[in-house]
């Protein structure tokens, strides 16, 4: 437990001219970690002070990035199971205090509605057919066409609410209600473009790995096979590499998503946040 005399003492004495105070109050409120922030928070309310102001947005900040950095680090190493845990660690970035139980439950009520219809004895296609309904009819999914550089596009809380997103975010959203209803459909790192592939190792597929087809999230579900990807790697000019036919690791997904945010944030000209995700992507290396 921390001792709220001392915090606030500490936080005092954040607008003291002496660089040398400064910098020993600053990394003695940093390693007190999340317990500070909501005396941090109050102190904000109450300042005045720009730099003051400033001081305590930044340090506030700086905990709960460490703690992104933390968790992302915990995610990683234990394996990285949970592609909805992994990416709600990369939300937390640009949402710090989400409510992450209200993205779970939107989660589970899209995959409520699909399983409310399925079938036993449903195929492959049929019960991508039925996701597909669900998905992009009932609830509106759609790719973001007319703002497709927006970071917000990669962000799943934001995601689920304006039911627009980018490729990798619909295919993440789609493949994790299909994993929850056992049905088989991973992502596959396709260059320029993030696919899903239906996997069933026990039918007859024409692919190797046992996959029977793939799946365009960003377009309305739409199924197609591995001609079709042999076609865009040749207008791509791009040789023959198993890794953009296969279904790919959790850690991969959650690279390409970062990469993307990266990308989005160089074109918005925020270079404090390009060097912060570069912080996240090294992290998965």
């Amino acid at each position: 437990m921390i001792d709220p005399i001392e915090v606030k003492s500490l936080i005092r004495l954040l607008d003291d001219p002496d660089k040398e105070i400064y910098e020993h109050v600053h990394e003695k409120l940093l390693s007190l970690g999340t317990e500070a922030i909501d005396y941090l928070e109050s102190a904000w309310e109450e300042a005045f002070d720009a730099i003051q102001q400033d001081r305590l947005a930044n340090l506030v900040h700086e905990i709960q990035f460490g703690m992104v950095k933390n968790d992302l680090k915990l995610w990683h190493q234990s394996g990285s199971f949970d592609l909805l845990r992994g990416i709600l660690i990369v939300n937390r970035y640009q949402y710090p205090d989400l409510d992450e139980q209200k993205v779970i439950n939107q989660v589970e009520s899209i995959k409520r509605d699909i399983w409310l219809q399925m079938m036993n004895d449903a195929s492959p296609s049929e019960q991508v057919k039925l996701i597909n309904h669900v998905f992009y009819n009932i609830h509106g999914f759609s790719g973001n066409t007319t703002n497709h550089q927006d970071p917000q596009n990669s962000y799943i809380s934001q995601v689920l609410d304006t039911r627009r997103g980018n490729q990798i975010s619909l295919a993440i959203i789609y493949s994790i209600i299909a994993q929850k209803l056992d049905i088989p459909v991973y992502g596959v790192n396709l260059p320029q473009h993030f696919i899903l592939a239906y996997v069933d190792e026990t039918m007859q597929s024409e692919f190797e790995g046992g996959i029977l087809f793939y799946i365009n999230a960003f377009n309305k579900g739409f199924i197609f096979g591995r001609r079709d990807v042999d076609m865009f790697l040749k207008q791509l000019n791009l040789k023959f590499d198993k890794q953009f036919y296969e279904p790919c690791s959790n850690t991969d997904i959650i690279k390409r998503v970062i990469r993307n945010l990266i990308a989005s944030y160089e074109h918005l000209g925020s270079p404090e946040k390009v060097a912060e995700l570069n912080e996240l992507l090294e992290i998965l290396h």
